[in-house]
């Protein structure tokens, strides 16, 4: 056992400052970069909503044409709402109905 004071390594002055550790390699998922004005903005979610509903519609219309041409009624399955994270579009019915 070595008998004696410790060495320590040399400070800089004014305190001991740790360098910032910089990520390596890439980061998973996707990255999104804000738009510098409000109308693109506004062009995206108006973009977004109109694919949405284009692809709802392409899906109803398929339905329509494969249980007209079925001996028996079809029974389309859906995903549960409850879960996130789940591949699917959501129901459209459940948030546009209004009755009178």
């Amino acid at each position: 056992m070595p008998q004696g004071k410790q060495k320590f390594k040399a400070q800089r002055p004014g305190g001991a400052k740790k360098q910032p550790q910089k990520p390596k390699g890439l980061k998973k998922g996707g990255r999104i970069i804000a738009p510098k004005k409000a109308q693109v903005v506004e062009q995206q979610k108006l973009k977004k909503g109109l694919e949405v509903a284009i692809r709802n519609r392409i899906e109803h219309e398929v339905t329509q044409r494969a249980s007209k041409s079925l001996h028996k009624k079809l029974s389309v399955l859906k995903t549960p709402a409850g879960k996130s994270g789940t591949s699917g579009p959501p129901n459209p019915a459940a948030g546009s109905s209004t009755s009178t």
